[in-house]
């Protein structure tokens, strides 16, 4: 194995640098080196590469949180991975011994890390990970679905608190990676009809594609009569997968529905009347990253229920890293993946 890497480091405010890094070596005993098959770029990759960031970070770290990989090695203290097992990454690392953590809550850990934000990740062809934080994939299930798993996780997150029914219908505010997840899940659950509002033509065509009943720009278009329109009442549940949506969000729902909080924006500020979601009887879900959902996951991708692979626009060798993310920014791509 050779000594040195290329990789990509987040050196500071707006700033993502390819530079050559030690081959990483394992040392603690539970420690797991891994070979990066595929790692997916993120928008948090994005926002904390914005300037001023739009999400911290540590400088220094290689980035890259979304990642899947081949077993090279494992310490001594490993007991379910050996050399060959494929596996992906859960990339957030809770303590375990904090209130959240002992209430079963290890999403909002107090002590909470993550790899390819705060520690190194997976845009580097080498990453050493904690036997915790892997899951073992099956042989035969390809890198450009499995990447996916650290996404998906996050998704199942959220379709499990609101446990859509077939026939129920549902709104998804925003056609982004995460939007379209929603849709495929969605869409294997039997719910039916599915509304998307987004404002690109390129995420709209290709919400389309993936099987959106209807898709609405509400630039150009009214929303809320097309909702009606394609739902009779409102829709059962309504997602807002950009994070600044809620208001809208709250004239499309059914009375009795379930508003879902999945997109974050730190920025945003709505009024809201609170007397509309008492009197509609609306439950407001917020959701954070996941929790367990990576067994659940990985039964999906493997049994071929789902394929979001559908979703990769481009996919690069991470020397190509910065036009990556360029293409991203440009709004000319849906889900880049890197090839470490």
């Amino acid at each position: 194995m050779k000594d040195k890497m290329l990789a990509a480091v987040f050196k500071g405010e707006g700033e993502l640098v390819l530079e050559e890094r030690p081959v990483p070596r394992p040392t603690r005993p539970d420690d797991v080196l891994l070979q990066v098959e595929a790692a997916g770029i993120c928008g948090t990759d994005i926002h904390i590469c914005e300037v001023p960031p739009g999400h911290p970070a540590t400088p220094g770290v290689i980035l890259g949180h979304e990642y899947v990989g081949e077993v090279l090695e494992v310490r001594e203290g490993v007991t379910t991975l050996q050399p060959g097992d494929r596996a992906v990454v859960a990339p957030s690392l809770s303590c375990g011994i904090c209130r959240y953590c002992r209430l079963g809550r290890p999403n909002q850990c107090e002590a909470g890390d993550a790899l390819g934000i705060f520690q190194d990740g997976g845009f580097a062809p080498f990453s050493v990970v904690p036997e915790r934080a892997l899951f073992k994939i099956a042989p035969g299930l390809p890198a450009g679905e499995a990447v996916y798993a650290e996404l998906l996780q996050c998704v199942f997150g959220g379709t499990g608190k609101v446990r859509m029914q077939p026939g129920e219908s549902a709104v998804i505010l925003g056609a982004g990676p995460v939007g379209l997840c929603f849709l495929l899940v969605f869409k294997a659950a039997g719910v039916s009809p599915i509304v998307v509002s987004e404002v690109s033509p390129f995420r709209q065509a290709y919400s389309r594609r993936l099987g959106a009943d209807v898709v609405v720009n509400p630039l150009e278009d009214d929303l809320e009569d097309r909702v009606m329109e394609a739902t009779g009442l409102g829709a059962d549940v309504v997602v807002d997968a950009v994070g600044s949506l809620f208001l809208d969000s709250l004239s499309l729902v059914a009375r009795g529905g379930t508003v879902l909080l999945f997109g974050m924006n730190e920025q945003a500020v709505a009024p809201i009347r609170q007397n509309d979601i008492t009197r509609n009887e609306i439950a407001v879900l917020g959701n954070y990253i996941g929790i367990d959902k990576f067994p659940l996951v990985i039964k999906a991708l493997e049994s071929g229920v789902l394929k979001p692979s559908v979703l990769t626009t481009h996919t690069l060798p991470l020397a190509q890293v910065s036009d990556a993310f360029d293409v991203i920014k440009a709004g000319n791509a849906i889900k880049v993946v890197l090839t470490p």
